[in-house]
């Protein structure tokens, strides 16, 4: 389970977008924002909050210009978030808050990501349906082996004979009404 400070720190687009790209490579700060069309100085302080969360590490310093580089990569890449309360029937108002406020950023980066869609595989999949246990848990562990397969198999971006894409999946049980 992702504690509440991991959650917290991911529950902004732009920390979904760094956390995404430093799954395929290790990069400073310059080389993010000039990936993603951000200014540096936005993307340090959204870095320094993932490292301070735990979620990226500096994997190596480069000098640069007379200067120091830190180069971040995400550590926990393959891990899906479960957003599990301590109590599943009474979660707290701050893990209420989180969890909210980490579904309002993969809403926002879904839709930046859907802008960017191009022709070709595409599942588009939604389900509010009763389903047996042992069906519900086999689906939980697909699309874990899937999200786990993706962020393993992530490069560089631009890296020759790849292509960008994209997946966001929640899964959760429902009470019943």
């Amino acid at each position: 389970m992702a504690d509440l400070d991991e959650l917290r720190a991911t529950a902004h687009p732009l920390r979904l977008r760094l956390l995404s790209l430093l799954t395929g490579a290790a990069l400073s700060a310059a080389e993010a924002a000039r990936e993603l069309g951000e200014q540096q100085a936005n993307v340090s302080y959204h870095l320094r909050l993932l490292q301070r969360a735990g979620l990226i590490e500096v994997t190596e310093t480069v000098r640069v210009r007379g200067g120091v580089a830190k180069r971040y990569r995400h550590t926990s890449s393959s891990r899906p978030y479960e957003l599990e309360s301590r109590s599943a029937t009474n979660p707290t108002p701050e893990e209420r808050e989180t969890r909210a406020a980490f579904v309002a950023a993969m809403g926002v980066e879904l839709r930046r990501r859907l802008a960017r869609r191009r022709s070709g595989a595409q599942i588009f999949t939604d389900a509010e349906v009763w389903v047996e246990r042992e069906t519900w848990r086999r689906v939980v562990e697909l699309v874990g082996q899937a999200s786990a397969l993706l962020h393993e198999s992530a490069t560089a971006p631009r890296t020759a004979g790849t292509a960008p894409v994209a997946m966001s999946a929640a899964l959760f049980e429902l009470d019943p009404e």
